[in-house]
């Protein structure tokens, strides 16, 4: 799990990452909204703890920023001990929130029930538009045809279901699926792919659920309601 801790003040943000660090845990710390942006846009971040107040904006604005493109948990910090802010935060998709000072203890107790809403969310199955996945059976098929998929092309499915509608970066599906540790040629992203739309996509059709954005990565297009 990848929790994005937001919060300027460093020595406060290196003690929260110190408290909460455990196994299957990574961190990636940022001080302003734009550090943050760029690295959510980067990486899959599936937990944020958020400053309210930041060197370059308020956390609310970031916090309506990521409300736009996911429901992961935020749980929001802050020095303001006023209930409208709290409940402003809440108002605006907030899952916790938190008035410094506050007891490490209790943060990591808030956290882990978070981590725990975040892992019961991971999709097992994922039925839409004809396809049915079942991610945890391995078994997948398109308008009731079986398809079969590499364990590779069965991975980056998941990443790309379970993150439907956002942008995942090449760099992070290359960590994700062939494990950042091993010399993987540069090409195989690429390939990868190009297989799995061929094995999910209809010959001629105009739909195209896997989409590259170019310089960027690719992206599991959402159904619009």
């Amino acid at each position: 799990m990848l929790i994005q801790i937001v919060e300027d003040d460093r020595a406060l943000s290196d003690g929260i990452r110190l408290a909460l660090r455990e196994p299957g845990m990574t961190f990636v710390q940022n001080a302003n909204v734009r550090q943050a942006k760029a690295v959510f846009e980067r990486e899959t971040v599936e937990l944020v703890i958020l400053d309210i107040n930041l060197p370059d904006g308020s956390g609310y604005d970031y916090l309506e920023w990521v409300r736009e493109r996911s429901a992961l948990p935020v749980l929001m910090l802050t020095a303001n001990d006023l209930e409208m802010d709290e409940v402003r935060g809440l108002s605006l998709g907030a899952d916790d929130y938190m008035t410094k000072p506050f007891s490490i203890a209790v943060l990591r107790a808030r956290i882990q029930a978070l981590c725990r809403r975040v892992k019961e969310q991971k999709i097992s199955g994922f039925s839409e538009d004809g396809f049915d996945f079942d991610f945890d059976g391995l078994k997948f098929s398109r308008n009731g045809q079986e398809v079969f998929l590499s364990v590779n092309e069965q991975k980056l499915l998941r990443l790309l279901v379970e993150n439907r509608g956002r942008i995942l970066a090449r760099e992070m599906l290359y960590d994700r699926i062939w494990g950042g540790g091993e010399y993987v040629d540069e090409n195989a992203l690429s390939v990868t792919v190009r297989r799995l739309r061929s094995k999910l996509e209809e010959k001629g059709g105009k739909t195209t659920y896997i989409q590259t954005v170019y310089g960027q990565g690719y992206l599991w297009k959402r159904k619009e309601i």
